[in-house]
């Protein structure tokens, strides 16, 4: 009959094992899960860095054509800083950015913007909206003083 002490060395062994086993576990996936951040938060600087077409190399600039003046649909909303105006934004951006100009500086909720585009308030929409005015507030180009309530910055937009 094995000893007491004999089963309790065996059980502890097994479960450093375990411990073992899990802690390499967790550290792959620490190590993915810091990829994922890496790679987010480099994807999240590209993006928000404004495109001057300095990085571009001498032979791509001289082959592009001339600058258009305002953006197309689908372009990267760039950071506001002094010098910008709605015109560099998509069309749908500066048609958000126009209607909360006109609100007489107001704040507005998505739902109000939604029906101040001419769009039905439906949840789908009344969404599309809500992610565009976030991104614009996240760039600098409004303020959400509440949750869900957004208003023109001062200087973007000719607010001030």
């Amino acid at each position: 009959m094995p000893s007491v002490m004999g089963l309790l060395e065996e059980r502890e062994r097994a479960a450093r094992q375990r411990v073992e086993v899990l802690q390499a576990g967790l550290r792959e996936a620490e190590a993915v899960l810091e990829r994922f951040v890496i790679a987010r938060e480099t994807v999240g600087q590209v993006l928000a860095e404004p495109r001057c077409g300095r990085e571009a190399a001498p032979a791509v600039v001289e082959a592009r054509p001339a600058p258009v003046a305002g953006a197309v649909p689908g372009s990267v909303v760039p950071v506001w800083r002094d010098g910008l105006d709605a015109s560099v934004l998509a069309p749908d951006y500066r048609r958000i950015m126009k209607a909360l100009g006109g609100s007489g500086g107001e704040a507005m909720d998505c739902r109000q913007l939604a029906a101040a585009l001419g769009l039905e308030p439906v949840p789908a929409k009344v969404e599309g909206v809500r992610s565009k005015a976030k991104r614009l507030a996240a760039r600098g180009w409004l303020a959400e003083n509440r949750p869900g309530m957004f208003s023109v910055v001062a200087g973007p937009g000719g607010g001030s």
